[in-house]
């Protein structure tokens, strides 16, 4: 999207400079880091920038409306409901596709959640890149002025507030397993709370301890912020009672509250319209499906990275659906060809990163992150054997 760094970068670039970086970056926090970070990073001027940021500000529109909790309910499943839900998501995640049509690059949302993504990483792997690649200082990882220092002090505002450190924990189930922990390692860095593993929570009553690793002491809980996908927490085939229900009425704060994973995901497409959002609704409001449905995606709303969805739909595909009310169709866009590589040109999706602090009106664009892709769709199991793909991370133009 901006021609003169693309060539200046890749002109720039070689395997050994790669090699060089990825092993600056790995030495951060060795073996830490479990998936495909790419070979280049994304440059992204003003112009496409502003398509991407009013559609989100669009959203968050939507998402203010008196209406939208009553809109929502549907969208939490009964036995992944948490108590206590708080008024507003700490974390708004946009995923725009960089499509192309006549009129030339163009934004197209592709998903969006009220859950938390790399807010931690995307600091550090921009920082190790600027040092083996040459980087125009007018574009940052950074977004609404924000620098490290201030982007920090907002992350920390964020998830920590006013509370002491040891009382705010990172949770997720087997944390020092997941593919993310370079995110946690990189969280905990720069905040100094603590990785904690869901299975080794205590609760007394309603409240809930860890034992600190560094003081050894059984340290209360005041707040938690939320790694636990309830998908994979489903999926773990765990015994009922083998670990603490954190569905049940805790005396902790969520940063975010679990509810919101469900209320801002796709089930919130159908109800949005706006030019940089491809046109989707549920498959059980569905008098009969589309005449051209190739045109379209099939996603169940409930599954996490990909899961279940249908990229070439047939008519078929709609009859075997037994809970038509939990899926949706969504139109299907088309891709840029963005990056030239040195074979095939990769595509590129872009995730705008928001933080809501208690007490703002309205959440911060805060930093993002890119994926490159030259598969199907974006994602591992996508682009296995492929070079130029991978996690990646926008700097965009000041």
């Amino acid at each position: 999207m901006v021609p003169s760094l693309r060539k200046a970068f890749n002109d720039a670039f070689t395997p050994e400079k790669y090699e060089v970086f990825l092993k600056a970056l790995h030495a951060q926090f060795p073996d830490a880091i479990d998936f495909r970070v790419a070979e280049t990073p994304v440059f992204v001027p003003r112009s496409f920038a502003a398509q991407m940021t009013d559609a989100c500000e669009y959203i968050i529109d939507v998402i203010l409306d008196p209406a939208f909790r009553e809109r929502t309910e549907r969208a939490i499943p009964d036995g992944d409901r948490v108590a206590n839900e708080n008024g507003h998501p700490h974390f708004l995640a946009f995923d725009f596709g960089v499509c192309v049509d006549e009129s030339g690059y163009h934004p197209q949302l592709i998903e969006l959640q009220g859950f938390a993504s790399l807010y931690g990483f995307q600091v550090l792997y921009p920082e190790i890149l600027r040092q083996h690649f040459d980087i125009p200082a007018d574009y940052s990882q950074f977004l609404s002025g924000l620098d490290k220092a201030s982007y920090v002090r907002e992350l920390k505002a964020t998830i920590v507030g006013d509370l002491p450190v040891e009382q705010v924990i990172l949770l997720e189930l087997r944390p020092h397993q997941q593919k993310t922990r370079i995110d946690f390692y990189a969280t905990q860095e720069y905040l100094g709370i603590q990785v904690v593993d869901l299975l080794e929570l205590i609760q007394e009553g309603r409240q809930l301890f860890y034992m600190h690793p560094v003081t050894g002491e059984k340290t209360l809980i005041k707040r938690i912020y939320n790694r636990v996908i309830f998908d994979e927490l489903n999926a773990a085939g765990l015994t009922p009672g083998s670990y603490v229900d954190i569905r049940a009425d805790l005396d902790v704060e969520w940063v975010a509250h679990p509810n919101w994973f469900y209320r801002i995901s796709k089930f919130l497409l159908p109800y949005l319209h706006h030019p940089c959002v491809p046109h989707s609704f549920f498959v059980n409001e569905l008098k009969q499906p589309p005449a051209d449905l190739e045109n379209y995606v099939l996603k169940p709303l409930f599954s996490f990275a990909g899961q279940g969805v249908v990229i070439d739909v047939t008519a078929d595909d709609l009859e075997k659906i037994k809970d038509p009310e939990n899926w949706i169709l969504q139109r299907k866009v088309t891709y840029a060809d963005l990056i030239p590589t040195p074979d095939i040109p990769a595509k590129v999706e872009l995730r705008l990163l928001y933080l809501w602090k208690d007490g703002d009106a309205r959440p911060t664009l805060a930093i993002n992150l890119a994926r490159l892709s030259k598969g199907k769709m974006i994602g591992v199991r996508y682009n296995k054997d492929k070079e130029w793909v991978g996690g990646s991370v926008g700097f965009f133009e000041r």
